[in-house]
């Protein structure tokens, strides 16, 4: 549907969001939400691999990936979401030598229904992290919390 197509009813139903905030996920560092569900979709904000106390994981690249991957299926779990409903993964490294180790645990949770994806070297991310992921889910249609 074109945006000129888009009535006034459909408008309102466009800013029906809701903020998502889970204690099982690192706070949010600066001014955004972790996630915000807008007509059966859940967006969740760029992931760093930060514990929940906020402190950034050091180790290897898989131990970093490991973390990320389990503050977003927190981030879904609480939003009636889950992994299996990822439906776009954008992936920042701060070098493409990361790559390979990342799709190494990236693979352990995402099998069969591959999500599309995409990942970009960048020059820089946030706390100098040198992964993050941020994530767009359909919420679950049985409406059970997960």
């Amino acid at each position: 549907m074109c945006l000129q197509e888009l009535t006034k009813q459909s408008m309102r139903k466009l800013s029906n969001l809701c903020r998502i905030s889970t204690p099982k996920a690192p706070r949010p560092a600066a001014p955004y939400s972790q996630a915000i569900k807008c007509n059966g979709f859940i967006f969740v904000s760029g992931q760093i691999p930060l514990t929940i106390e906020n402190k950034l994981v050091e180790g290897s690249i898989s131990e970093k990936s490991e973390q990320i991957i389990q503050n977003v299926k927190n981030i879904l779990e609480s939003s009636n979401s889950d992994l299996k409903h990822i439906v776009k993964a954008t992936v920042f490294l701060s070098n493409m030598k990361y790559l390979k180790d990342f799709n190494a645990v990236y693979s352990k949770y995402f099998q069969a229904d591959l999500p599309a994806r995409t990942c970009a070297a960048v020059s820089s991310l946030p706390l100098n992290a040198e992964i993050e992921m941020e994530v767009i889910a359909a919420e679950r249609s049985d409406n059970l919390k997960v």
